[in-house]
């Protein structure tokens, strides 16, 4: 997603609450949602298109414990530009996950089911994006799953690069 979203600017952007105001952002500050016993917290990944899947993957980490732990800092719960929540982890095979605003855009990443094409059997991911449609147009968010989805299944490439 750090990659995807910078080549489509409406998704990575806030659109301020006076209801007028679009605000862009020249990298990827990406929220995760995160289950705590207070209930939902979405920590910032600040600079996400900045840093390797291997600090991306430290940084969440450490960032739901320190969530779940009661230590997060206040200042890493605001600031992001896009939002992502998984509830596949817990077996979902769909659902709609609702925008945190000021964001105009959230994805939800869903449970691996398997499925079969003339014989043969794969494992597929469903994705479900949530859009503001003052801001982005259907189309404009299918162009961005298309895109990801894409990296995803050639997610090698991507990683060579």
């Amino acid at each position: 997603v750090s990659r995807t979203i910078l080549a489509h600017k409406d998704l990575n952007a806030n659109f301020i609450n006076d209801g007028t105001t679009m605000r862009y952002f020249k990298n990827a500050h990406i929220g995760v949602a995160v289950d705590t016993p207070r209930g939902l917290m979405v920590p910032t990944l600040n600079c996400a298109d900045l840093k390797s899947l291997a600090q991306i993957s430290a940084e969440a980490k450490e960032l739901a414990g320190a969530c779940k732990g009661g230590s997060v800092s206040p200042d890493l719960l605001k600031g992001a530009s896009f939002t992502i929540s998984n509830l596949g982890s817990m077996g979902i095979e769909s659902f709609t996950p609702v925008i945190n605003p000021p964001q105009t855009a959230i994805l939800g990443v869903c449970g691996i089911t398997e499925k079969s094409k003339n014989g043969e059997f794969y494992p597929a991911m469903g994705l479900s994006l949530t859009i503001d449609h003052r801001i982005i147009d259907g189309a404009d968010g299918a162009r961005f799953l298309k895109e990801l989805a894409n990296i995803l299944e050639n997610f090698s490439v991507m990683l060579a690069k």
